[in-house]
């Protein structure tokens, strides 16, 4: 008794190849599958471009947040010792630095004095968040040292302080001129708390194209905040940088242990948190509609597959006289639909790779044939994301593409192995 072929034996990858190459004069099938083809790179394609224009999108907005602000805040609670006011400075700042730097995954730690004041110059005044700040620790700080446009310089920070470019704009001021900051927490007399002010020159003027910054940011060198707060020996907080924003649990974790029980932190992701899971919503809300779409084109391979198994009918009854089993023609009619299902899902992976590659050429090119300009929208608040292709979002591409497109060729392919060769050949 002869041995049964294995599965997928070559000879059925040889007849699903003829089978896919017919000419015209078979019905038309050629043309079904190049339709099928073209439908299903194209719905990739937008799967995977628009993925990746939303995963640029939030790399840009974390950048955004983060390029002037720190990955976790390191505050203390707030307690009362030796019948004193409630406190909740960092006294040992000076102290814990060294540990807190020593923590895996820390790249910078930053002390910090934070306030609110009222900012006046010539009769203009504006509420503006102060940051006491040193200079080696501002320069870290990307959206702020080498903002989209600067007037000044970060060298004399020591002597004087930075805004924001829209509180300078509302104040009316320029590089050289003297700001007074009025803080309502001034000195204690006997007739209460007076305010104190204190006027500093303006050194830098920074605009990062984050309003929230812009108009009413100020940066003082910490000594001068520790002072004209009364904060003297401490700190508000603590502010750290991290190798890697992404990964903040085992961080959080070691801080615990190097700034001890009071200590607690205040991350990146807790502060932007609901922005972050709107994103988030809004990401499985359009891959669940781009699916669809998928779907939609995966359901041509059938329409290509059924007509495939109607014009081939007579040579289905020749081979199964021919002593080839239903297992055999199922699989050959299958390979016809995944060998389209798969081709396509790996051109459209590669147009959309292109895609994002080249996103700003394509942001241009619609620029040129539209006719706006993409720099006077951008200055209007309008975002322009950049593309990221993060290989999750390819990889999701892909196994759902070849998931629908192989699962729904099955039924076709099921169909012509359940033909009947005795009917298959009486009117041929």
């Amino acid at each position: 008794m002869a041995k049964a072929p294995a599965p997928f034996a070559p000879f059925e990858w040889l007849i699903a190849w003829r089978y896919l190459r017919a000419k015209r004069a078979t019905g038309g099938v050629s043309a079904m599958t190049w339709i099928s083809l073209i439908g299903i790179t194209l719905a990739v394609f937008a799967l995977v471009a628009t993925l990746a224009v939303r995963a640029g999108l939030r790399a840009d907005f974390v950048d955004a947040m983060l390029g002037g602000n720190a990955h976790i805040e390191l505050r203390y609670l707030r307690v009362q010792e030796d019948g004193q006011p409630p406190d909740a400075t960092i006294r040992n700042y000076e102290e814990i630095l060294p540990r807190i730097e020593a923590v895996p995954g820390v790249a910078d730690a930053a002390p910090l004095v934070r306030a609110q004041v009222m900012g006046s110059f010539r009769g203009s005044n504006a509420p503006a968040d102060v940051y006491g700040i040193r200079q080696s620790d501002l320069l870290e700080y990307p959206l702020v040292a080498d903002a989209e446009s600067r007037d000044g310089t970060l060298e004399r920070f020591d002597e004087g302080m930075a805004l924001g470019s829209q509180l300078a704009a509302q104040l009316g001021v320029g590089v050289g001129d003297r700001v007074k900051l009025i803080s309502p927490d001034g000195a204690r007399t006997p007739l209460g708390i007076t305010p104190r002010i204190s006027a500093y020159e303006v050194v830098y003027i920074f605009s990062t194209g984050q309003p929230f910054m812009d108009q009413s940011r100020v940066y003082l060198p910490l000594a001068e905040a520790q002072s004209f707060f009364n904060r003297d020996g401490a700190v508000d907080q603590i502010d750290l940088r991290l190798r890697d924003p992404e990964t903040l649990d085992p961080v959080v974790r070691g801080l615990r242990e190097a700034a001890g029980e009071r200590a607690y932190s205040w991350t990146w992701k807790d502060r932007f948190g609901g922005m972050l899971r709107a994103l988030e919503l809004q990401d499985n809300a359009i891959f669940i509609v781009l699916a669809i779409l998928v779907l939609i084109a995966a359901l041509n391979i059938v329409s290509g597959l059924i007509m495939l198994v109607k014009n081939k009918g007579r040579d289905i009854g020749i081979l199964r006289t021919m002593g080839l089993s239903q297992g055999s023609v199922l699989r050959v009619f299958f390979l016809c639909g995944a060998w389209v299902g798969t081709a396509g899902t790996a051109f459209g992976i590669l147009l959309g790779a292109l895609f994002a590659a080249n996103i700003d050429s394509i942001y241009w090119l619609v620029n040129t044939i539209t006719g706006n300009g993409v720099d006077d929208l951008e200055g209007r608040g309008f975002i322009f994301p950049s593309a990221v292709l993060m290989p999750g979002d390819v990889l999701a591409a892909a196994t759902l593409s070849l998931a629908l497109s192989w699962f729904i060729t099955f039924f076709p392919a099921r169909r012509a192995a359940r033909m009947n060769p005795v009917e298959a050949l009486r009117y041929e």
